[in-house]
C-alpha cells in the first residue's frame, strides 16, 4: 500500500471537486464560492501551479483523466488571457512556461511545447543591464530585479535545453544563476534573498525571507548540476537548504511558517517540491526528505479538513470555512512530494 501516493489521489480529488470551475474552464481561486462568481481576479499564476499539480497527479497515476483537465485548463487560461500566453510580469509568465513543458515532456501534446517556447521568448526580453543584469520582475518597472524572475528562468531554461538540445539555452542558465548568487545570495550562509532595488535605490530587500525564495534557488541549483554534473552546484543547494532551515522553520517541529493565503499560500509548497528534487538526485543526503515527512505528517494530522480534504495556510490546524486555492495547492504539493519519496522510498518514518 501506498500510504502518501492515496493520500495525495484524495487531494486531487478535492482539487476536482471542490474547485474546479467548468464555466470557465479554470479553478475558483476560492471556496465556498457562491454562484462562481469568486474569478473577478485573474491569478495567471496559480493556474500554472495548478496545472503542475496536475501533471504530477499523471506521473503518479498515469490515468487520463488528468490530460483531459489539463487541456482543459490550457485553454480556460489561454481564454482569459487573451488568447495569447505572455503577460507583463516575468515571474509569472516562467511559472507557466514551467508547467506547459512538464504537461508536454508527460503527454507529447505539441501545444504545450509551443506555449512554452512562445513564453521563454517573452521571458528572455526581461534581462537588461540595469542592477548589473537580471531578469526584470515585470514590463512596467525594469531596474526591479528578484529571485522570483531569475532562479525559476534558470529551471525552465536547464530544462529546456535538456528537452531540445539547444546550447543557447544552456548559456542563459548559466549568465542568469550567476547573476543570481552573487547578487541575491548571501554569501555568509547560503540564505537567499527576494530581491533589489524594488524603492529604486539598489538596496537588496535582505529582511523579506520566504521560502519560495529558497526552494527555487534550490531547484535552480540542482537543474545545473544535473545538466552539467558540476558538483558545485549541487553543494549551492545543500548549503541554502540548510539555511532555510536554519532560519525559516520551527525550531523542533521544522514546519515550514504560515505565509499567507494570497500568493504566499504556494510559497511552501514550492520549496517542497524542490527540496524534494534535491532528496531525489542526492538521496544520501538526508535532511530535504527528513523536512517533507516532517511536514506532511503535520498536514495530514493536524492541518487537513477531514471532511473536505482541504489545507489552510497552517499546516499544524485545520484551515477555515474559506479555503484559497493557494493554499489548496501548496498541500497538494507536498502530498505529492511525500508520494514521491514513498515510491523511491526515501521518506522517513513510513
Amino acid at each position: 500500500m501506498m500510504l502518501w501516493a492515496d493520500r495525495a489521489e484524495k487531494a486531487q480529488l478535492a482539487l476536482e471537486q471542490l474547485f474546479w470551475n467548468p464555466r470557465i474552464d479554470m479553478y475558483n481561486i476560492e471556496v465556498p464560492c457562491p454562484n462562481g462568481e469568486c474569478n473577478d481576479i485573474f491569478h495567471y499564476w496559480w493556474m500554472a501551479h495548478a496545472a503542475d499539480v496536475l501533471t504530477d497527479g499523471l506521473e503518479r497515476t498515469g490515468d487520463s483523466r488528468y490530460a483531459e483537465r489539463l487541456s482543459a485548463l490550457y485553454e480556460g487560461v489561454l481564454r482569459r488571457n487573451g488568447g495569447v500566453w505572455p503577460n507583463a510580469l516575468y515571474d509569472d509568465m516562467e511559472w507557466m512556461a514551467l508547467a506547459w513543458l512538464r504537461a508536454y515532456q508527460c503527454t507529447g501534446d505539441e501545444k504545450y511545447k509551443q506555449a512554452a517556447l512562445i513564453l521563454w521568448t517573452d521571458i528572455r526580453t526581461g534581462w537588461n543591464g540595469h542592477m548589473e543584469g537580471g531578469i526584470a520582475w515585470q514590463k512596467t518597472q525594469l531596474d526591479y530585479k528578484n529571485t522570483p524572475a531569475n532562479a525559476p528562468a534558470v529551471i525552465l531554461a536547464a530544462r529546456l535545453h535538456r528537452c531540445f538540445g539547444n546550447d543557447e539555452d544552456l548559456d542563459w542558465a548559466h549568465r542568469i544563476y550567476d547573476w543570481q548568487k552573487t547578487h541575491l545570495v548571501d554569501p555568509a550562509t547560503g540564505f537567499v534573498w527576494d530581491g533589489m532595488n524594488r524603492t529604486g535605490d539598489g538596496s537588496v530587500d535582505t529582511d523579506w525571507k520566504y521560502t519560495y525564495c529558497q526552494g527555487v534557488y534550490i531547484g535552480a541549483a540542482l537543474e545545473l548540476y544535473k545538466t552539467t554534473r558540476n558538483g558545485r552546484y549541487l553543494q549551492d543547494a545543500k548549503r541554502t537548504l540548510h539555511a532555510l532551515t536554519d532560519q525559516l522553520t520551527a525550531p523542533k517541529t521544522k514546519l515550514f511558517p504560515n505565509e499567507g493565503v494570497g500568493d504566499g499560500g504556494l510559497f511552501k509548497g514550492i520549496l517542497a517540491r524542490y527540496a524534494t528534487e534535491l532528496a531525489l538526485e542526492a538521496p544520501e543526503f538526508a535532511a530535504p526528505a527528513e523536512l517533507i515527512a516532517s511536514n506532511v505528517s503535520v498536514l495530514w494530522t493536524h492541518g487537513r479538513d477531514p471532511e473536505r480534504t482541504a489545507f489552510g495556510p497552517d499546516w499544524d490546524r485545520q484551515p477555515p470555512e474559506r479555503v484559497s486555492l493557494s493554499a489548496q495547492l501548496s498541500g497538494m504539493k507536498l502530498l505529492e512530494a511525500a508520494a514521491r519519496l514513498e515510491r523511491r522510498r526515501l521518506l522517513p518514518n513510513e
